[in-house]
């Protein structure tokens, strides 16, 4: 890099020298500009100084170019031109070719039902792009997307920072997840509830779920997992009872189709999870194209619920789903 490039020639100096050569007036230019008049003097000035010679002689009222200030407009204006179109060009994104990595913070129970969706529609429309599952919860996920840590996340969300977007994407219930074949369940009562031994979701790696917390009812808790996605091989073969979200459930019996669902015999009320992603990304073509499939997952396996919030997977027995 010449040294006087990097210490006198600032480029927006030949922004006002095209402007200015332009106009052949330093008043319209200022004006065009939105500068003040001595602020664009003072800029020709620094500019002849780093070029070394005139670039601009009085001609009447107004401004002529020097055989120098002819040379150094034809070979700016092109530049500048290019530049400025570079600049406001939206980006070119193309699903078939882009190789971007998506960093999805994706609750558990959301990962069961919506990454191999997911993945099967990248592989056919994406089939370049790749995903990084993060984990997390209503805990953890502000923090990830204040951070931009995240590119979106599929969780249940309290309260987030003012940069976070967010949207409902379908409303969850909990239901009862048994194995009919050793869970002898007719109509379950809550006694029978009760009575069973339970496998629970546990973020905190203890013996509570989501009945002990909102019922204030302790059960009798055989096992307790950190995640989702193991529930349906421990309920199976076992007498053990999951409270699990009603989505949830349904695609543990998509591959496991002898498990049953019950309603619970008490109230415990669902909530929305979710589709949150830092502003920063709104405008973000891959994001946005990420974004969109997520959605056309979520309305394929669930339909409308309370205030157009989406609700139970189509064909899914009725009732709420838990932990």
């Amino acid at each position: 890099m010449p040294e006087n490039y990097g210490r006198d020639l600032d480029l927006n100096l030949l922004r006002v020298f095209v402007v200015v050569a332009e106009q052949r007036s330093v008043t319209q230019a200022a004006a065009r500009l939105y500068l003040t008049q001595p602020a664009v003097s003072a800029a020709l000035r620094r500019l002849t100084a780093a070029i070394g010679v005139p670039l601009f002689a009085r001609q009447g009222r107004g401004l002529a170019l020097t055989g120098r200030g002819e040379q150094l407009l034809a070979g700016s204006r092109a530049h500048l031109a290019a530049l400025v179109d570079a600049a406001l060009a939206p980006a070119a994104f193309d699903p078939r070719t882009s190789e971007r990595t998506l960093r999805l913070g994706l609750a558990d129970a959301a990962e069961v039902w919506l990454l191999p969706e997911l993945l099967a529609l990248l592989a056919r429309d994406a089939p370049h792009m790749r995903v990084i599952s993060i984990p997390v919860n209503f805990r953890s996920v502000g923090d990830a997307l204040a951070a931009q840590r995240l590119d979106a996340a599929i969780t249940v969300a309290d309260e987030l920072p003012p940069s976070v977007r967010r949207e409902p994407l379908y409303w969850s219930e909990f239901v009862c997840l048994y194995d009919p074949r050793h869970a002898r369940i007719g109509r379950l009562r809550e006694a029978d509830y009760f009575a069973h031994d339970h496998v629970v979701v546990s973020y905190n790696g203890d013996l509570r779920g989501i009945v002990e917390d909102v019922l204030h009812k302790q059960r009798r808790i055989r096992c307790s997992v950190s995640a989702f996605a193991n529930l349906g091989g421990l309920v199976e073969g076992s007498a053990l009872l999951a409270t699990v979200p009603d989505l949830v459930a349904h695609h543990i019996r998509r591959v496991r189709p002898e498990l049953r669902v019950r309603r619970l015999p008490f109230s415990l009320s669902g909530g929305a999870t979710e589709l949150v992603w830092p502003g920063a990304v709104e405008d973000d073509a891959p994001c946005r194209f990420a974004r969109d499939r997520i959605r056309a997952i979520a309305r394929r396996w669930v339909r409308p619920g309370p205030r157009g919030v989406s609700a139970r997977p189509s064909g899914a027995a009725r009732g709420p789903s838990a932990r």
